[in-house]
């Protein structure tokens, strides 16, 4: 009998976009089924990953209705189910996934930290969501923070034991197929034709944002540099990729009427597949204020761009200070813009960086790797609960 492993994430997106291929890949070793909201979208994922589905609404805000309806929703389907493992990622899956895991008597309660919205939180809200993170981890019987950055805030804040965390391989929750993310994947033609349908000229520098568009990312900060560098450099473009989320963490009016404007910044919005756009470009310019361990910077970096980041967990790890990145100061408009202008002023410091781009992702990052690390900690982690199937009330 093969034992059954529920992977369960807030939003699908994060299912396919943050761990795309590892479900198919722990199909092979247990019986695997994704449990996420947006049931439609949720499908197709399964159909891709070929694995079982659970559609389980949930909302990335605070709503405690809807998630004590949730709660019991998901305690229902593992006390029917009763999988030997549940792994959850982001904050709404996991305090919901780890309290309904405990409660159904599920013997291997595994979450994933990518990311904490309490570290730019303040006042009430920042209270309730220590509150919840602290929850989250009890319920759990292992915490994998996937940066060093995250681990070292946990244990400063005291959310759990430190004998409860572990950081899985060099980090990341994924890894990086740097097959699929190489710069022979996206053909010269393909990149003509899109230079030409975005008004991108062969004199150009472009750097690019790729993420959603909000207010933490550092969209305002970036929008507000490059204004002032555009306007003495008309062949700099800034590549915009991504949705906006008005109603979670809107843009300034200011940076939203300067996106629309300034035809230097070219807004493409979503995109399914962001290889091509970043073949087109030069850099990545990724100033947001927290992150887990942003797979982006390891997808600019397989596509072999230099990128300049915010010295924050995960990106002061994939980055190296002059050697494939500039590592600048968060919220800080005055360092984003000295970096752009080093970049594209100082020719032989972006050639260096950009040949070590690619190389620094391959050797540290590679996606079968971690897929294989993360095989191995549920292994270990099964040979100490022996009694699992007696955990079941």
């Amino acid at each position: 009998m093969v034992n059954k492993l529920i992977r369960i994430t807030t939003v699908p997106l994060s299912l396919d976009k943050l761990l795309t291929g590892q479900l198919h890949y722990m199909n092979a070793f247990y019986e695997v089924i994704a449990v996420s909201s947006e049931k439609e979208y949720l499908e197709k994922i399964g159909k891709k990953e070929n694995v079982r589905t659970f559609p389980l609404e949930m909302s990335r805000k605070i709503t405690p209705i809807r998630d004590l309806i949730a709660l019991v929703q998901l305690f229902v389907f593992l006390k029917k189910e009763k999988p030997l493992i549940v792994h959850s990622h982001t904050p709404k899956a996991g305090i919901i996934g780890m309290l309904a895991s405990k409660c159904a008597g599920v013997p291997i309660r595994l979450h994933t930290v990518a990311g904490l919205p309490l570290m730019e939180a303040k006042g009430f809200r920042r209270k309730v969501l220590e509150k919840v993170e602290k929850l989250t981890y009890s319920c759990a019987t292992m915490v994998y923070p996937n940066s060093k950055g995250l681990y070292d805030f946990i244990v400063v804040n005291n959310f759990t034991k430190q004998k409860k965390l572990k950081i899985i391989g060099n980090g990341s929750s994924n890894g990086i197929s740097t097959i699929y993310f190489s710069p022979e994947r996206v053909t010269q033609l393909q990149q003509q034709s899109l230079k030409i349908k975005l008004g991108i000229e062969k004199k150009d520098f472009v750097f690019v944002f790729v993420g959603r568009l909000v207010g933490d990312k550092g969209i305002n900060e970036v929008v507000l540099a490059f204004k002032k560098i555009a306007e003495q450099n008309p062949n700099v473009k800034l590549l915009l990729v991504g949705m906006q989320e008005k109603d979670l963490d809107p843009l300034d009016m200011s940076t939203q009427e300067e996106i629309e404007c300034n035809d230097n910044i070219l807004f493409v919005g979503y995109q399914d597949d962001i290889r091509p756009y970043l073949a087109i470009s030069n850099a990545l310019v990724f100033a947001s204020y927290r992150e887990g361990f942003p797979n982006v910077v390891l997808q600019a970096g397989a596509m072999g761009l230099p990128s300049i980041v915010t010295n924050i967990n995960g990106c002061n790890e994939i980055i190296i200070d002059g050697k494939n990145g500039i590592i600048i100061p968060v919220k800080n408009r005055e360092a984003i813009e000295k970096a752009i202008l080093k970049m594209i002023n100082d020719a032989d410091f972006f050639i260096s960086l950009q040949s070590n781009a690619r190389q620094m992702i391959t050797d540290r990052y590679e996606q079968q790797q971690n897929w294989a690390a993360i095989l191995n900690e549920y292994k270990k982690v099964e040979k100490c609960k022996v009694k699992s199937k007696k955990e079941y009330v």
